[in-house]
């Protein structure tokens, strides 16, 4: 006997089908970690402005020495800093358009009074204090949608080194709007934020860390820092 019944051809993708971020999607926050959490092998994806961006395989000098590097100079601070806390790569939940996972954040305990904090799933909720972002062929999201993002949200401080134009570009938030910090007469940044942490610029473009860590320790030896570090530990 012939089956005459009407043919329904297989749905392409079974109802718990969920798609891959691809850069360029325009979605929800929890549409974006829905789809990011189904993807484990991936390694880094951000929301910025509602738009999803997918990072590249990074190579070694436009990238990871520098990001390296970045991460040894605030990590020193750190120890150094009782009530300090630093990330690398972590997933920040800012507000329903923007979910970064900066290179780096550098950021108060909430425990002594910093305007972030852990949730139950361990994300990042809230801004941190301070950002900061090696930028290589990602300079126009960082310096545009990224900075108004992070500027809107209340993060006090951003850095982003641009390494093919070997400068470092630190801001800080007065008034509500992203004010550049200048070097002083030794070439010299010194946080708004965070007394103590000082930066070398020239040293850390060219990659002289120990010079970085030279001046990174005059910052710490301070008694402006010594008065941070007591200031947060009596909080």
């Amino acid at each position: 006997m012939v089956n005459t019944s009407p043919q329904h051809p297989t749905p392409t993708h079974s109802p718990s089908y969920i798609p891959p971020l691809e850069s360029g999607d325009r979605l929800t926050r929890p549409e974006f970690e829905r789809r990011y959490n189904a993807m484990p092998n991936l390694k880094k994806a951000e929301l910025i402005e509602g738009v999803v961006y997918v990072a590249s395989p990074l190579r070694f000098e436009p990238h990871a020495e520098p990001h390296a590097n970045l991460m040894g100079w605030l990590w020193s601070y750190k120890v150094a800093t009782l009530g300090v806390r630093l990330g690398d790569n972590p997933t920040v939940r800012l507000d329903l358009d923007n979910e970064p996972q900066p290179d780096a954040i550098l950021l108060i305990d909430a425990a002594c009074g910093g305007q972030s904090q852990l949730g139950n799933d361990g994300y990042v909720e809230g801004a941190p204090e301070l950002v900061a972002e090696v930028a290589a062929s990602s300079a126009s999201k960082d310096l545009h949608d990224k900075k108004r993002a992070y500027r809107r949200n209340g993060i006090q401080e951003y850095i982003v080194w641009q390494v093919f134009e070997s400068t470092v570009s630190w801001f800080s938030l007065q008034d509500g709007e992203y004010v550049a910090l200048i070097p002083n007469t030794l070439g010299i940044i010194e946080s708004q934020v965070f007394p103590g942490l000082w930066l070398d610029v020239s040293a850390l473009v060219a990659g002289n860390m120990q010079q970085v860590l030279v001046v990174l320790q005059k910052g710490l030896s301070s008694d402006q820092h010594q008065a941070f570090v007591q200031r947060l530990n009596n909080s």
